[in-house]
């Protein structure tokens, strides 16, 4: 029988075990609670890394079990079952908890399935080897009655189904509560680079993450791959889940993903993001439509340059173009637009990493974003915004007041 402790870990020593999406998850959770985590792999997530170029707590090589000395709390992490149970006894012979992430069973402790209302906390563990899925679904009914008081549908399990979700353009709090569900109710989550990969760390252990992560010029996995994925899952009755970033119907190829769930006789929906050709320029302070200014704008996806109709747009001035994915072709798009007679002074707005806490804008008239932009190493994922509307509230909106968070930018450092 398992029982429910809450242990404070601040100011005591936690090894890691395992350098992946688990042992990143949890060395950043007690990191925050004050424990000092000690990290013992040969290679490690990008991700884990850049957590611990913060402590430097970290061992680039094999466990051995004299790592195990000193340890309050053992994490065995790896992706190799017997490293982990091997773990687990050395933890053992030294009367310290261990927690293995392969198999709950096979460690003197558990990660309960968390959720933070105000000051209380509520976990949930399940005894053996329960299901993750419904240790998932009461915690989220507990947080819900905590948070809300109203009353969650009990989850009823079925045959396996994919629901694509869009996570909006990062921030975690700009994931719908219709997302954050089907996170609760899944038993795999395929994932993009995009959108709000912390939400991750909110996961039940079990829940199988698969990082599809598509990068400019580097597909990991072809979206073929992708596909076939989703279908896989499904087949063996699991509810798969599609993190996208923004929305998947935007840019997003979502629709070929419904299709090949349809062609394969899958179950499949579809739950709508916010999409960041919308949130971007918003939360940047850029109006898309202005009253007296500009009433349309127009969408592309700019790694092969501009269309037809954005190139009118532009020349006209007629209508705001937000363009995705072109940060790489910028200098292409510039010689485009002042091709066809668009006016050097259109202003332009370059918005990176929307939402997140590296937030950063460029602003530029369209003669000279290009070289603004190279001096300033701008990088993807990144959006541009050009015309009129760029420029209406350049000078009364605090970007910091436009986009709630840690944001270090204001209008008066904003090149222009």
């Amino acid at each position: 029988m398992i029982s429910l402790l809450g242990v404070d870990l601040a100011g005591l020593d936690v090894l890691v075990v395992g350098g992946g999406a688990v042992a990143a998850r949890r060395a950043r959770d007690w990191t925050e609670a004050g424990a000092l985590v000690r990290v013992v792999a040969p290679k490690i997530e990008p991700g884990l890394w850049d957590h611990l170029q913060e402590t430097g707590n970290w061992a680039g090589r094999e466990v051995t079990e004299e790592d195990v000395d000193g340890a309050w709390l053992v994490l065995a992490a790896t992706d190799d079952p017997v490293v982990n149970r091997k773990v687990a006894s050395w933890a053992e012979t030294r009367r310290t908890w261990c927690i293995v992430a392969s198999d709950a069973a096979a460690g003197t402790a558990r990660t309960p399935a968390l959720a933070r209302s105000g000051e209380i906390a509520v976990g949930v563990v399940s005894e053996g080897r329960g299901d993750p899925r419904r240790v998932a679904a009461v915690r989220d009914a507990l947080a819900d009655r905590l948070r809300e008081g109203v009353d969650q549908r009990r989850r009823r399990p079925g045959p396996g189904r994919v629901t694509l979700v869009g996570g909006g353009p990062g921030a975690v709090d700009l994931l719908t509560v219709r997302g954050r569900r089907a996170l609760a109710e899944a038993d795999v989550v395929v994932v993009d680079r995009l959108g709000p990969v912390d939400v991750l760390d909110e996961l039940p252990p079990g829940v199988e993450v698969i990082d599809v992560g598509k990068e400019p010029g580097r597909h990991t996995v072809t979206q073929d791959g992708i596909n076939a994925l989703l279908v896989q899952h499904a087949r063996r009755g699991r509810r798969v889940v599609r993190l996208k970033g923004g929305d998947p119907f935007v840019f997003g190829r979502g629709g070929e993903e419904v299709l090949a769930c349809r062609e394969a006789g899958i179950e499949v929906d579809v739950v709508p993001g916010l999409s960041s050709s919308l949130s971007g320029p918003t939360l940047a302070g850029i109006p898309l439509t202005h009253r007296g200014v500009v009433a349309a704008f127009h969408v592309v996806a700019g790694h092969g340059g501009l269309d037809a109709t954005a190139i009118a747009c532009l020349t006209k001035r007629s209508a705001t173009v937000v363009v995705l994915m072109g940060v790489s072709a910028l200098a292409t798009i510039v010689r485009q637009a002042l091709g066809a007679g668009a006016d050097r002074d259109l202003p332009v707005a370059i918005v990176e990493r929307a939402s997140t806490a590296e937030q950063r804008v460029t602003r530029a008239p369209l003669g000279a974003i290009a070289g603004v932009s190279a001096a300033r190493g701008v990088t993807s994922p990144a959006l541009i915004v050009i015309g009129d509307a760029v420029a209406v509230l350049e000078e009364s909106v605090d970007v910091d007041t436009a986009a709630p968070g840690p944001r270090s930018l204001r209008p008066s450092e904003i090149l222009a």
